[in-house]
């Protein structure tokens, strides 16, 4: 097996690992949270904030991850981030306010550099023609995460109504167990050599602290230009419907009391079905990789959105609008609510969510090789930024005001990424023209 897939291999099973723990915990924080302030009245932790804090320190710090990793390198980064991961499941055993809040932003912090790591080793991976493949088979690996914690879920949940303090311990020290399994395979991890083209101004910058400020310098100048600004509007999309996916939605079908006897348990459910959208994309372009390299990502990004718009339509007469905050026994426009057709959102909103991110991640490292540090440190600036915001604003508008932020912004990112698709195209044929 070549060495380069070998490597994208264990890379995906240590993500798979380390978030097999954080994204199920994302997916039931909100109950997990309601359960705990039923038992401790002192206990003032609120989910969606939680959230928000991890995603404002995770923005605001990627600015500083390019920096970062000129110091330690990619794989240095990641298993340094993933610890942090590790010690935010930790807080959930010892629940307090303060400990939660300040577990937050330090896995904020560790988030930037182990997303930035894994876009700049993933680019040294690859190359044009496999950059597609690797994409598609690190988010499908990634995204079995999905599987193991939610299933486990499923099941410890099962005819609860309040999660006892025996379940929720016993679901935070197995996922805690499986992130520290998740940093054992990035460790694992070999050293692979910048396959970017440097130019002279960097070669010089002999010392660290000088290929710091030139990476941050960098970041910042790539920012700036017209197709990186085009392209953040569809990062800031995927931000909003990550943060949607990931920690409104799953606790929106568990708080509508009349989808089912007991909807605690379908909350694993959902995560499951994510999951399962999310595999089947990562899967399907990456044994597809070469012919989306050929025809081009935008029309990947046009089927993700439509997929997106459907789930959203299907979400607003399905779920009531008060769903988000406490439990409810209001109704929308199906009475009683369907928990297939919640699962089947589910569904979508993985498969799409996959849509957007593998041709993004094929983008970034097929078309930024010589700055992929930067490019997938904005990357995940702008995606964690919407996510911060969505997560302030998910604890005030109810359920119809957040949809509508989504179908506005998923138009708006989706015509952005397909200009900029369109530009890249137009300018290979040129090169190509000039070539003959």
């Amino acid at each position: 097996m070549d060495r380069k897939f070998l490597m994208i291999l264990i890379l995906g099973f240590g993500f798979m690992f380390v978030f097999t723990a954080f994204q199920t915990m994302c997916n039931i924080e909100k109950t997990i949270l309601d359960s705990i302030s039923k038992e401790d009245d002192s206990f003032k932790g609120e989910g969606y904030t939680s959230l928000a804090i991890i995603y404002l320190f995770f923005s605001l710090s990627n600015w500083l991850a390019p920096s970062f990793i000129s110091f330690t390198g990619p794989r240095v980064a990641m298993v340094v981030g993933a610890m942090t991961y590790t010690a935010f499941m930790i807080t959930f055993i010892f629940p307090t306010t303060v400990l939660l809040y300040v577990g937050s932003a330090v896995l904020g912090l560790g988030a930037s550099i182990t997303w930035t790591g894994q876009g700049t080793y993933l680019a040294r991976c690859s190359e044009s023609t496999t950059i597609s493949r690797n994409s598609g088979v690190f988010w499908a690996l990634l995204q079995c995460s999905m599987f193991i914690g939610n299933l486990f879920v499923y099941y410890q949940f099962q005819d609860k109504t309040v999660i006892d303090k025996d379940t929720r311990n016993l679901v935070i020290g197995v996922l805690t167990l499986i992130a520290v399994l998740g940093i054992v395979f990035l460790a694992a991890l070999r050293a692979m050599a910048d396959n970017a083209e440097h130019d002279n101004e960097l070669e010089q910058k002999h010392t660290g602290c000088g290929q710091a400020m030139y990476a941050l310098k960098s970041a910042g100048q790539l920012f700036c230009t017209k197709k990186m600004l085009l392209l953040s509007l569809a990062f800031f999309y995927t931000g909003l419907e990550l943060s949607f996916f990931s920690g409104v939605f799953g606790s929106a079908i568990g708080f509508t009391t009349k989808i089912a006897e007991t909807p605690k348990e379908i909350v694993g459910l959902v995560g499951i079905c994510i999951g399962a959208g999310e595999v089947f994309g990562g899967g399907l372009f990456g044994i597809l990789g070469n012919k989306t390299t050929r025809f081009g990502r935008d029309p990947i990004v046009i089927a993700g959105y439509v997929m997106h718009m459907a789930a959203f339509f299907m979400t607003f007469i399905n779920l009531p609008n008060s769903a988000p905050f406490k439990d409810t026994t209001d109704i929308s426009y199906l009475d009683p609510p369907s928990a297939s057709i919640a699962l089947a959102c589910a569904f979508l909103l993985g498969l799409g969510d996959a849509c957007f991110n593998t041709q993004i991640y094929s983008m970034l490292g097929g078309e930024y090789v010589n700055n992929a540090v930067g490019a997938f440190a904005l990357f995940k600036f702008t995606q964690s930024v919407a996510a911060a915001i969505s997560f302030f604003y998910s604890s005030h508008f109810g359920l119809y005001v957040q949809l509508g932020i989504l179908v506005v912004m998923g138009t708006i990112g989706t015509i952005a990424f397909v200009f900029v698709e369109w530009g890249f195209k137009r300018q290979h044929r040129e090169q190509e023209a000039l070539e003959k």
